[in-house]
């Protein structure tokens, strides 16, 4: 380890000319300098000019930080339409917040949710999504995009890709870091400003980060939108699962359009020279138990194995590990969120059942919506407080128009809850029932 730090320490940019810091040499200076966390570097960075030229060498800087074991486990926040709302990344462990830049806008084009955001090295995606476009008819019905965004930390700057083969939102999304791959599965139409209808596909793909080209592989059985995918297992042993979700609807008194959400999952084997068939798992839960799944965190616990976990209402459930054989593919795709509100489950695959975990201490208020992501190997549930629902003391306007972010924290091998208390920098009402989270390591 000592020689790829030196060697990463060889690729910054130090000037000889200039201390970092007087007094002390420049190689120890910048060994300290790269200990300070990725969510503080653009604060700092004015300090001086050889700072400044310092921590603007990322691409080095970011690989002396991973093989120091310095990399920071930070959360990425879309409060809204990333081309119009400037994205957030958010350091817990030293509540700092920054803005990252805009996604690119097309003009002909607004109101894009149900996207996918995942991250691989030290690269940010955006895929699809549902929007409205100015140049269709009806303009208020919604439509799918097949559009690519990748974000280049390195660069600090947006680039765009080539679309998906086919224009989708709300559906399943994993990474393959080794492989250099992405894959999607299902989706459809949905805009969250309607609470049903919209379209409904099966197609699945595969992405080729190096090549930056989609080839289509065996779609899913059914049609399938609104699902969550995750990877397990490791080598040639590896499946995407992809869980949950809504197929067909029916219609209420003639009128109301009710989704007929699935109660199971589809699984795929991934290999290096291509995918297998898909092999359907059977209902996870009975008629009387939840009508949908709630929202689903997976990362990789402890010795090697995978934890899926999921929120809904006050519960957390658990699927056990023992199902998934191996282990969940390693890389920085370290969490995958999807819906539900302020409890926590988990599943055991053996049974086909969920296991509950833990119950989250404190209820999230009324009406209000939480977040659920993995941030550094332990549950994050997310609240948004207003005025009265915390006690503190007087404030400015502006930091009570903008609400508390209350995190409760839950370590799944330690069992434990602790919580923290942050005041996001983001003007616009953060719901979690539309906002998207992604996690990355820096």
């Amino acid at each position: 380890m000592e020689t790829d730090a030196s060697s990463s320490l060889s690729k910054l940019q130090i000037s000889e000319t200039r201390a970092l810091i007087p007094g002390l040499p420049n190689d120890i200076a910048s060994l300290i300098l790269s200990m300070i966390p990725y969510s503080h570097h653009a604060r700092i960075k004015p300090t001086c000019k050889s700072w400044h030229t310092f921590l603007s060498s990322t691409k080095a800087l970011f690989s002396l930080r991973g093989h120091l074991r310095r990399s920071s486990h930070l959360l990425i926040i879309f409060p809204q339409d990333p081309s119009i709302s400037d994205p957030y990344l958010f350091d817990p462990q030293n509540l700092a917040w920054r803005p990252l830049p805009p996604m690119p806008c097309n003009p002909n084009v607004y109101g894009l949710c149900n996207f996918t955001s995942v991250s691989m090295g030290l690269n940010l995606y955006v895929l699809g999504g549902s929007l409205f476009d100015t140049r269709s008819f009806p303009m208020d019905r919604p439509s799918p995009t097949s559009s690519v965004f990748r974000f280049n930390f390195v660069d600090f700057f947006w680039e765009k890709l080539c679309p998906m083969l086919s224009p989708r939102g709300s559906f399943a999304c994993v990474a393959v870091p080794d492989l250099g791959q992405i894959i999607v599965a299902g989706g459809g139409s949905r805009h969250t400003w309607f609470g049903a209808a919209g379209s409904r596909i099966s197609s699945v793909e595969r992405y080729d980060v190096g090549k930056d080209e989609w080839m289509a592989i065996e779609g899913l059985p059914r049609y399938r939108a609104g699902c969550v995918g995750f990877l397990s297992g490791n080598g040639e042993e590896r499946e995407f699962w992809v869980m949950g979700g809504y197929g067909a609807s029916r219609m209420i008194s003639g009128i109301f359009p009710v989704d007929e959400y699935y109660k199971d999952a589809v699984v795929m084997d991934v290999k290096k020279n291509g995918c297998g068939k898909w092999r359907e798992v059977g209902d996870m839960w009975s008629d009387a138990g939840r009508g949908r799944l709630g929202k689903i965190v997976v990362f990789e616990e402890y010795e090697g194995r995978p934890a899926v976990f999921m929120l809904d209402e006050n519960e957390i459930f658990r699927f056990p590990e023992s199902c998934l054989q191996g282990q969940l593919a390693q890389g920085n795709v370290e969490a995958i969120a999807y819906g539900s509100a302020n409890g926590s489950l988990s599943y055991d695959m053996a049974s086909n059942s969920w296991q509950k975990e833990s119950i989250v201490p404190r209820k999230a208020p009324c009406n209000s919506t939480c977040g659920f992501v993995v941030v550094g190997g332990e549950l994050h549930v997310m609240t948004l407080l207003r005025g009265g629902d915390l006690v503190e003391n007087r404030r400015s306007r502006r930091q009570k128009r903008g609400g508390t972010l209350f995190i409760q924290i839950y370590h799944p091998k330690k069992k434990t809850w602790r919580s923290l208390v942050t005041r996001p920098p983001i003007s616009l009402s953060l719901d979690f029932k539309t906002a998207i989270l992604c996690t990355i390591q820096l």
